[in-house]
């Protein structure tokens, strides 16, 4: 199971990134975005499952976007509205339909300067 993630950067405070996760080697259950900002513990920001149901933590509801390309096995979080608190490293991560263990991708970096 491989996990490869893209995107991220930095960029101005309401400026737009957009990360990609392309997962491979099994069929997984959900994709989605960790993030872990100094000093604070890792938060959910946002999910999708195999059947397109979403999840948002509130902080980011209105401004940020998970979709997923089934075909490829890779989702894609759209950022606007970018603040300086969603500076963070953002870990994506794929849940196994079988197992229900998640794997994780290499941690992207997302700073917001205001």
């Amino acid at each position: 199971v491989q996990l490869q993630a893209s995107g991220g950067g930095l960029v101005q405070a309401g400026g737009s990134l957009r990360l990609s996760c392309a997962a491979s080697g099994t069929i997984f259950r959900a994709m989605g975005w960790y993030r872990q900002a100094p000093g604070k513990e890792r938060e959910l920001v946002a999910s999708i499952t195999n059947h397109g149901n979403t999840n948002y933590t509130d902080s980011v509801k209105g401004r940020f976007t998970i979709s997923r390309d089934s075909a490829k096995n890779t989702a894609y979080l759209q950022m606007n509205s970018l603040k300086s608190e969603d500076t963070a490293v953002y870990y994506c991560y794929a849940r196994n339909i079988w197992t229900n263990n998640n794997y994780w991708g290499q941690g992207t970096l997302v700073t917001v300067s205001s």
